[in-house]
């Protein structure tokens, strides 16, 4: 597809004409972060950041979500009858999604519409959104994306890619949905022949900056109880607090709990978001619960992410080297650290060492 370069100017007023046909969605500074949020008429996204405080994935599966409504007056026709909301009610466009955060899309998608079951509040959401991208020209010091299989200038589970050089911007359509969105923008001008290679520098740059890795090749490999039983989970969930923030900040985490809420003689049936990290998370009805103990929830949220799904869907892990979890665990908590030493974990010689003691 046509590459097309682009100014400061053309790419705000491009965006605020898209508006006319989207619900249109960017970074906004708030307070010393950024997060992603609706923008209002003559509201612009501010691309002034390395990477937002939350990913845009609550756009798209928000955080708390009305599922059904029913009535429990029972003089009505509608009595007892959920009835289904409507979440979705016109195009949206999320723009400067960072490629991090797009990769994380299609791994949830795996989960969310497979052949066994779909979820068709996020699909639909899903499905009726275009991704706008923005590359990464500098990556923080937390980000591992060029090991978690993407990259500062990844293009998967983007519509259209945005890569700003100074003042100016070349915008690189990757599907027919970033066309139709491209031309709502009114964006054009053919960027000149040199274009390929400015961007292939930056892109190098870009990478360069990288300077944190995590090795995952031997993951899919390791045996899973051997994994499950390996000596390191109790010292890496020391000192652990429960507090979910892992969970609430990673763009590839979906767990939710379903509640009804009841006013009156009408309610409600949603959806909000949990934590595997909760102690409750796992509680039965019976009282008991499996993963009572702390380390244990640890456990599960990095066997699910570098084991579980690695061994379910054999197309890399589900993390895409964002760092959010690093950067905001208050009591320092990394899974580079953690993932590396699944990644080299050997069971025989933890047994000799064993044995020897």
């Amino acid at each position: 597809m046509t590459l097309i370069k682009i100014n400061k100017k053309a790419l705000d007023l491009g965006i605020e004409k898209a508006k006319s046909a989207y619900q249109v969605f960017g970074p906004v500074k708030q307070k010393n972060d950024h997060d992603y949020k609706r923008l209002d008429k003559n509201e612009l996204p501010d691309f002034n950041f390395q990477n937002t405080r939350l990913s845009p994935k609550s756009i798209i599966y928000p955080q708390s979500q009305i599922m059904f409504r029913y009535s429990l007056d029972e003089t009505s026709d509608d009595c007892r009858i959920m009835k289904e909301v409507e979440n979705v009610s016109a195009p949206m466009a999320i723009v400067g999604v960072r490629p991090c955060d797009a990769l994380s899309f299609p791994i949830v998608r795996r989960n969310f519409d497979s052949p066994e079951y779909q979820d068709t509040y996020w699909v639909k959401a899903y499905e009726a959104t275009t991704f706008v991208g923005l590359a990464c020209n500098s990556a923080c010091s937390t980000c591992f994306c060029t090991s978690a299989g993407t990259g500062p200038f990844g293009e998967e589970g983007l519509d259209v890619l945005l890569v700003a050089d100074g003042d100016d911007f070349y915008v690189k359509p990757l599907t027919e949905k970033g066309t139709a969105f491209v031309g709502a923008a009114g964006w054009s001008g053919t960027a000149d022949a040199s274009a390929g290679e400015k961007i292939e520098a930056l892109k190098q740059a870009a990478e360069t900056s990288v300077t944190s890795a995590v090795k995952t090749d031997k993951l899919r490999e390791k045996t899973t109880l051997e994994l499950y039983d390996a000596p390191f989970w109790q010292e890496e969930a020391f000192s652990c607090i429960n507090c979910g923030t892992c969970t609430y900040v990673c763009p590839t985490c979906w767990c939710f709990d379903v509640q009804d809420e009841t006013f009156g003689k009408s309610g409600i049936r949603m959806r909000n978001w949990d934590s595997c990290m909760f102690p409750l998370f796992t509680s039965h009805a019976s009282g008991h619960n499996p993963r009572d103990a702390k380390y244990q929830r640890v456990r599960q949220r990095f066997m699910h992410k570098l084991k579980y799904y690695v061994d379910k869907y054999d197309n890399g892990i589900q993390c895409v080297g964002c760092g959010r979890c690093i950067r905001l665990c208050p009591v320092n908590i990394d899974i580079r650290r953690i993932c590396n030493k699944m990644n080299s974990f050997d069971a025989e010689s933890c047994k000799c060492e064993t044995a020897a003691s």
